[in-house]
């Protein structure tokens, strides 16, 4: 393969390829012309138009060599595997003939070339602020007879215009990844403002690669398509919420493949890479999600298992959705598609807000019975059946209004009380609507342990008891019977291992929340029919 030894070799490379036949050039584009006068040997041209026409990419391989990651990350430019390419290519056909096809941060053309090919009558659009990717776009569109149909743009995505088409836009590529030190404030605000216009809130915290899913938010029409690889990071972190919120609505996330850092999806960037697929203007019933060991492994991007876009919605991360999981057995679901689990409320103060029954001068109506310590689900077996033994928590409305003079005096007495020992400056109390209202959950159905050396304990909570943070709540999405619930807690505490959980020094075992919705249940039809076979189990509960 024939080797350049400069940028300005480089240009004078796309030149000689006919770079200028393709459109009209930006002045950026024309000065580098002016600076690399340099006639180029024929025939090594001649291997390079070759090599383009075999679907390679010499030109991009070319511009790598010749900057390092370092000069390239200012840009955001990292270029994506061919494998990758084509298997996000795959999950296009798959979807339908769109009639142009847009690639943001176009690069030498990965993808737009690809994509050219497996849709030989749509237009394309390819958008770059680096004059040298243009030129080396505009190169191969020119060796591949590609230019009649296509716009190369020397300018940022987010302003871009794009007019109304018949027919439908498939957004496709690898977005810029840059840091938001490095973005220029008009662009922040750009963000803030374009994602308030959509109804959401933004961070100015974000990088560009969640600037480029509003943009493209901001740029598509309902029907659109798009698939984006980048880095995974915006499934946990908290300026992400842009890009987890978009998906559930207006985006149309279709798709989650979370390729693993093993696998190398960037080549000079050694991070968790995660492709979305998408379908602008959809509110999803549900997300595909996986997790991929190996690029060899994408395939068409048709696989997956489904998670709810309410499970999406109530989480604050979507990682631990995607982890792998055994594959469900015919006839079971994960138990977050039926219930949510909530942690039980972190009172700030337990000596303040926690007290044994009778030991606290205040209205009844403001004293709940509650799960305080773990054994106390430990020692309950299957049912919480009284509340003997277990203490009260004060639990105050915001508005203290609605009380009689004599309860108004008992609280007001507790409240001094309190503050006298700071509680109002603790850090959860500080943070609450009214700093002395605790706000306990509603009684959970089932109630379980998440922390001990040993499974959890699921105990149906018969006398509606509260609980503090020492314990779940499984809620149900929707209204089970006292049967069914008795069935699904009969299943958790026969089949639920400690191997399921997570493992930390000294051998204590946790299930947070979305950890333990990951758990595989059987379905509702199951639960209700008490056809609910534990491993190992003899017969069906009754």
């Amino acid at each position: 393969m024939y080797s350049v030894e400069n940028l300005d070799e480089l240009a004078q490379l796309c030149f000689a390829l006919g770079a200028a036949s393709v459109g009209t050039l930006d002045k950026s584009e024309r000065a580098l012309m002016i600076a690399s006068p340099t006639r180029l040997p024929s025939q090594q041209v001649e291997i390079v138009r070759q090599a383009i026409l075999k679907g390679e990419d010499p030109l991009g391989e070319a511009y790598i060599s010749l900057r390092s990651p370092q000069e390239r990350r200012p840009l955001g430019q990292t270029y994506t595997p061919r494998a990758v390419v084509e298997a996000m290519i795959s999950w296009a056909e798959d979807q339908g003939v769109p009639s142009r096809i847009v690639d943001p941060g176009v690069g030498s053309g990965r993808y737009l070339l690809a994509a050219a090919r497996a849709f030989p009558e749509a237009e394309l659009v390819g958008a770059d602020i680096d004059p040298i990717a243009t030129l080396m776009l505009r190169a191969a569109l020119a060796v591949t007879k590609l230019g009649s149909r296509a716009r190369v743009i020397l300018g940022d995505y987010r302003s871009m215009s794009l007019p109304d088409i018949d027919g439908r836009t498939l957004f496709i590529g690898n977005p810029p990844y840059v840091r938001h030190h490095q973005i220029d404030p008009a662009w922040k605000a750009w963000l803030l403002a374009t994602a308030k216009k959509h109804g959401f809130k933004a961070s100015a915290l974000a990088g560009l690669h969640v600037h480029f899913f509003l943009a493209t938010a901001e740029h598509g029409r309902p029907g659109d398509l798009g698939a984006f690889i980048t880095s995974a990071e915006w499934l946990d972190v908290n300026y992400g919420s842009l890009v987890r919120e978009l998906l559930l609505d207006g985006l149309g996330g279709q798709a989650l493949h979370i390729l693993d850092p093993s696998a190398a999806p960037f080549a000079d960037a050694t991070t968790t890479g995660a492709i979305t697929c998408f379908s602008i203007g959809g509110k999803p019933e549900s997300i595909r999600v996986r997790q991929v060991g190996e690029v060899a492994d994408l395939g068409r991007l048709n696989q997956g298992h489904a998670i709810s876009r309410q499970r999406l919605a109530e989480a604050n991360r979507w990682s631990v959705l995607t982890r792998v999981t055994p594959k469900l057995r015919e006839g079971y679901v994960e138990l977050g598609e039926l219930c949510r689990v909530h942690r039980g409320t972190v009172t700030g103060a337990n000596k303040v807000w926690v007290h044994r029954d009778g030991g606290i001068d205040l209205p009844d109506r403001v004293l709940f019975a509650s799960v305080t310590k773990a054994r106390e689900l430990f020692g309950a077996g299957d049912r919480l059946r009284a509340f003997d033994g277990l203490k009260r928590v004060i639990d105050l409305p915001v508005d203290l209004g609605d009380f009689d003079p004599d309860e108004r005096r008992q609280i007001d007495r507790f409240l001094r009380v309190a503050e006298s020992q700071n509680v109002q400056d603790g850090y959860v109390a500080a943070n609450r609507k009214a700093w002395w209202s605790v706000g306990l959950r509603a009684p959970a159905p089932v109630l379980a342990t998440y922390m001990a050396r040993r499974p959890p304990a699921f105990v149906r909570n018969d006398v509606g008891a509260r609980h503090i943070n020492i314990a779940h709540g499984l809620y149900p999405r929707e209204e089970m019977s006292a049967l069914t619930l008795d069935n699904l807690a009969a299943h958790l505490r026969s089949a639920v291992t400690l191997s399921q959980g997570r493992t930390y020094a000294g051998g204590l075992t946790k299930f947070e929340p979305r950890e333990m919705e990951r758990l595989p249940v059987p379905s509702l039809e199951s639960l209700i029919e008490g056809d609910v076979h534990a491993p190992g189990a003899a017969a069906p509960l009754e």
